[in-house]
């Protein structure tokens, strides 16, 4: 009513206008009074772009496998482009009408967020099992004009799987997949069903993966036994390994004499380790099988081949087997763990050559290299009282 009367009033008063220019003033003045005199919700609707499109609400899927190897723990994000996940064309109103150019639409709540609830709540999580994580690299949906009325639509999805056993992360595999779909340019509905069912089929892949993979594959091994053995050679080589059954003889030593030397025989000892590793049921295998050693052509002597001489050389070895069955101790006191057991092996074993070596100048310092025969006694004691303490008689 007041709008009616404020019309009127000035339809009266417009009789009085005697120029164009006072009449455009006059029109532009009812124009802003009756824009003041529309409710405030009217103008904040009239303000709001009206075709601005809804997010993508991605919805659980219940999967029909559970998973029997691991659980989803986490989901991160490392897509390129996270401002949203889908570019779709607007929805037409009218048969025949051409699709506007594609619209940025994300998923409620956020990539990353929708995916994550999705992944966490279509499979069941137990948390005994391992817990891996999803990095996300690509998500992402587009759509271009398809045939009259239709639009063609392309999910693009790619991650990795990850988890982490102890301290160590452990990289799994990758996964690229996706889908493509066709739908009438008058709805988008098709949309989300087939995203859901992109982002389900990566999951069932890392479920088969996994099934498949658990009981060999290293990456999955979730403990490791140590087993280790003396090398035994069949036939007899080059090379003189260590047996209590066979000591050395002046034969083994075949190199010529150092010349200028003031020793009157040197043996050249050591020890070292070969392994393999299997996975049996989940467990990792590993084997190491160790050799003692002299190498005969870097041996020799200008002994006139005596016992005391050959004893003496002896213990050269037996310092060696001893150092060597110090080292298979320490591996197996429980310091090998699964998640850094190569670099453990290696460092240990580092650190005992070094005590085999300072052992053995040790020996020759206080033996002066065999000639003071009661130290040279009483190392032949302590070395046999040592090998016996680790088993070697």
């Amino acid at each position: 009513m007041l709008i009616a009367n404020t019309m009127t009033n000035y339809t009266l008063n417009t009789q009085v206008l005697n120029n164009s220019g006072n009449l455009r003033r006059f029109y532009l003045k009812i124009f802003f009074l009756l824009l003041s005199l529309l409710p405030l919700p009217l103008l904040l609707m009239a303000s709001r772009p009206a075709d601005k499109a809804d997010p993508l609400v991605l919805r659980p899927q219940s999967l029909d496998f559970t998973p029997k190897e691991f659980y989803i723990a986490n989901v991160t994000d490392e897509r390129k482009d996270r401002a949203a996940v889908a570019y779709l064309l607007p929805e037409v109103k009218m048969a025949g009408q051409q699709p506007g150019a594609a619209q940025a639409i994300d998923l409620q709540g956020g990539g990353q967020q929708a995916i994550r609830a999705f992944m966490l709540e279509s499979l069941p999580r137990n948390t005994q099992l391992r817990p891996v994580t999803i990095r996300l690299k690509e998500c992402r949906v587009t759509e271009i004009p398809g045939a009259t009325g239709m639009v063609n639509g392309r999910i693009a999805i790619a991650m990795a799987f990850e988890y982490k056993r102890g301290e160590e992360v452990v990289q799994l595999m990758e996964y690229q997949g996706g889908a493509r779909y066709v739908r009438p340019a008058s709805q988008q509905a098709v949309v989300e069903p087939t995203l859901r069912q992109a982002l389900g089929e990566s999951l069932r892949y890392l479920n088969n993966w996994m099934n498949q993979e658990a009981d060999t594959n290293l990456k999955l091994a979730k403990a490791i036994r140590l087993h280790i053995a003396d090398f035994a050679p069949a036939t007899e080589i080059d090379t003189v390994y260590y047996t209590s059954t066979r000591p050395l003889t002046w034969n083994d030593f075949k190199a010529k004499p150092r010349a200028g030397s003031k020793f009157s025989a040197s043996i050249f000892p050591g020890f070292a380790y070969e392994g393999r590793s299997e996975v049996i049921k989940g467990v990792l295998h590993l084997h190491l099988t160790m050799k003692v050693y002299m190498v005969p052509e870097n041996s020799w002597t200008k002994d006139t081949k005596s016992a005391y001489g050959l004893n003496h050389e002896q213990r050269h070895f037996d310092v060696a087997k001893l150092v060597a069955e110090r080292y298979k101790q320490k591996l197996q006191s429980g310091i090998v763990t699964l998640e850094d057991y190569n670099s453990i092996i290696q460092y240990q074993f580092i650190e005992f050559y070094r005590e085999m070596n300072r052992l053995q100048e040790q020996y020759d310092a206080e033996t002066g290299h065999g000639l003071n025969t009661a130290a040279q006694a009483k190392w032949d004691k302590k070395i046999a009282a040592e090998l016996a303490q680790v088993g070697v008689r």
